[in-house]
């Protein structure tokens, strides 16, 4: 079987799984916003940003294989497949959707084996995590922020990596939605009568800065703002639906509520 050897990955999440699976070299462009692992930004040309793509330096390269994300990229798979180029477009919102992506890319490019064993991995880990978490007996309510202006609360994922690391999501009705539209609150102080116990702020391409959060109308008597329990995690590790979330960006959310549970039972 001719198994694709010349691979593109619009968004960072692909490339950083074919790295884990040793299969690095299939890849020959990648998103200008890939930043894991690093390497790849020096070994690799950059063909798209998120909802763009030069299409001509895509088609110079003469890729077997064209892997996106979302709905959001479906006018650049489409132009694509016009030129006869093969497109596999993941669309997961879940941390089982990330644990069914790894699996996917080993099987269409013949490392299922390797696939299995790192989504066993992550399986194992958020296991032990869960075992550990579901003996608090008093659990923080945290509120993800992914943006402001407006506020916009968190996607899929991170609210159940929330979850997995011991937190309450305020906003897990809002998870459900794929859209950032969809999460918006329109109304900030809403947040404040949610009294989280733990506010991270993670907003995409810009930083958020703990500080100042005290300082919106309203929110200096949040219980996070008060105890100082209020966080950023780069959205590279958080916001990225592939291993970052369930690596680096499940061990900052369990160190930020293992900290809060800490400080609840005085030790």
């Amino acid at each position: 079987m001719n198994w694709p050897k010349r691979i593109i990955c619009m968004t960072e999440e692909t490339v950083e799984t074919l790295y884990l699976l040793g299969e690095q070299d299939r890849i020959v462009g990648i998103s200008g916003f890939t930043v894991r692992p690093p390497e790849a930004r020096k070994e690799k040309p950059k063909v798209s940003a998120f909802t763009s793509a030069k299409i001509p330096k895509i088609l110079d390269l003469k890729p077997d294989l064209v892997l996106g994300f979302s709905d959001l990229q479906a006018d650049i798979a489409a132009e694509l497949i016009k030129h006869g180029i093969e497109v596999y477009v993941f669309n997961h919102r879940t941390v089982n959707g990330i644990l069914r992506m790894i699996r996917t890319l080993g099987r269409l490019v013949d490392a299922a084996d390797k696939a299995d064993a790192l989504a066993l991995s992550y399986e194992a880990k958020i296991k032990r995590i869960e075992d550990q978490t579901s003996q608090w007996e008093v659990k923080p309510k945290v509120y993800f922020e992914e943006w402001y202006e407006p506020i916009i609360s968190g996607i899929g994922w991170v609210s159940e990596l929330i979850e997995i690391a011991g937190g309450v999501d305020c906003y897990a009705e809002n998870a459900k939605h794929q859209g950032g539209k969809d999460r918006i609150i329109a109304d900030p102080l809403e947040v404040v009568a949610r009294a989280p116990d733990i506010i991270i702020g993670s907003w995409c391409g810009k930083k958020f800065h703990p500080e100042k959060v005290g300082q919106r109308p309203g929110w200096a008597t949040v219980p996070a703002v008060t105890a100082n329990q209020v966080f950023e995690i780069k959205s590279a590790y958080i916001l990225q639906p592939g291993p970052a979330a369930l690596s680096d960006g499940l061990d900052q959310l369990l160190q930020i509520t293992s900290r809060w549970q800490a400080k609840q039972s005085g030790s």
